[in-house]
């Protein structure tokens, strides 16, 4: 078996410059789903559960395309295939699920068509991201791997940036912040349309630029063989699978819990601690709105830079946990920081776990994947460990929101616990270097 060789800079870049255009289309979606909905007449009380749908899709899609892209050869390549049509999907139900409120539908019917575009929003844009985690894990040998996931940290991170800024930017040059009850600011609805242009372009350039190993090449560069004498079901794949990969989990589980809170209730979290207002009809709601967007962006600009400093950590688990808390804290502060401004230092801080948690988790699991085969399977079920602590999350959000007074604010403090119970988890990773 050969060695798979070092890339060059750019060839690593062009691996994943597509995932730019997907953290755009994604970064739209998780700032602007629960603020639409709210517009559309969503209760507080309900709003998680409509955050159910996007993880559900993301662990029914991504093992399915994992699996069902390992087993496809064609002249376009293995994974690229499956990233360019969920891309054309993902364009086309950016340009109708912001316009869910004016199409003139009663309150009900709005609510349905709205969710069943968030549904095939997700699903697309889960079936347009995962190739590209696939194909680090295809193409990049060891040594390499922790570069390829910091591009594509980056890249993610640059995307975010671009989607979370669109409404604020628009709002800043004259386009409508506000519109009629019911119906979604034409500043959001701009923002998808642009949003799907630059996503769809995106792919355009990843078919243009990357040539996937034939199969042979494939077999040459990895150490099992993925074809017929070697297929194996989920179950049994996650039996075999390394106790890394249960242990990331747990990790990851409360990570993603912490930030399915954010993202359901920040935008009212931000409204209530700053402009005291939580009326979705205000314009000082969407105001906060449009500022919720900077304070994302924000934090994807302090996950960028630190992500150029977890490198110098020796300690791979430290600079996971420190990460981590760091990012718990930051939540911690939201609803004790009044002042608009001041909301900045806590979202750098959410940036910390940010950063880490794009690149940490798929690192250390592909490595002790190796030699494991099924690669594209793997990541799909790992992907598990994102999407069903979401699912869970989403369930008990209206619950544990009654608990803690029906505050959207302090569902913030919830998250930053959530998150340091996920940095003292990664003390029980056991890594090869360990």
């Amino acid at each position: 078996m050969k060695q798979k060789p070092n890339l060059k800079f750019w060839e690593l870049w062009n691996l994943s410059f597509g995932f730019f255009g997907v953290q755009i289309a994604y970064a739209l979606q998780s700032s602007n789903i629960s603020r639409i909905f709210r517009t559309l007449g969503a209760d507080p009380h309900n709003l998680s559960y409509f955050w159910i749908l996007p993880p559900l899709m993301g662990i029914l899609v991504q093992p399915i395309v994992g699996t069902l892209s390992d087993r496809t050869w064609t002249r376009f390549g293995r994974r690229i295939p499956y990233l360019f049509i969920g891309a054309a999907v993902a364009v086309a139900v950016m340009c109708l699920l912001p316009n869910a409120g004016s199409l003139g539908l009663a309150v009900s019917s709005v609510m349905i068509f709205g969710l069943t575009m968030l549904m095939l929003l997700d699903t697309s844009i889960n079936m347009a991201m995962q190739p590209f985690k696939m194909l680090v894990g295809d193409m990049v040998n060891e040594e390499q791997k922790a570069k390829a996931y910091s591009i594509q940290s980056f890249l993610c991170n640059a995307g975010s940036v671009v989607g979370f800024l669109f409404p604020y930017i628009f709002a800043a040059v004259g386009i409508a912040n506000v519109a009629a009850a019911g119906v979604v600011p034409p500043s959001v609805v701009w923002s998808f349309y642009i949003g799907a242009a630059i996503l769809i372009l995106c792919a355009i350039y990843t078919v243009l630029k990357v040539r996937e190993w034939s199969p042979k090449e494939y077999l040459e560069y990895n150490p099992v063989s993925e074809e017929k004498g070697s297929k194996a079901d989920w179950l049994t794949l996650l039996r075999n699978a390394p106790t890394t990969f249960w242990k990331v989990g747990l990790v990851q589980f409360f990570c993603w819990a912490a930030f399915l809170y954010m993202w359901t209730y920040v935008v009212d979290a931000v409204a209530e601690t700053v402009w005291n207002s939580t009326d979705s009809a205000s314009e000082s709601y969407q105001i906060a709105g449009n500022w919720t967007g900077v304070l994302y962006a924000i934090q994807a600009v302090g996950s960028v830079v630190w992500a150029t400093l977890l490198p110098r950590f020796k300690n791979t688990k430290m600079a996971y946990a420190v990460s981590l808390a760091l990012g718990g804290i930051g939540f911690a502060m939201i609803p004790f920081v009044p002042d608009q401004y001041g909301q900045i230092v806590p979202f750098l801080l959410i940036g910390c776990a940010w950063a880490a948690m794009l690149a940490m988790p798929f690192t250390i699991v592909t490595n002790a994947l190796q030699g494991y085969g099924h690669m594209g399977a793997y990541l799909g079920l790992f992907n598990g460990t994102i999407c069903l602590p979401q699912i869970i999350a989403a369930i008990c959000g209206g619950t544990i929101l009654h608990w803690v007074g029906g505050s959207p604010s302090t569902m913030m403090v919830v998250a930053g616990v959530l998150l340091v119970c996920g940095a003292v988890s990664v003390g029980f990773i056991r890594t090869k270097k360990d």
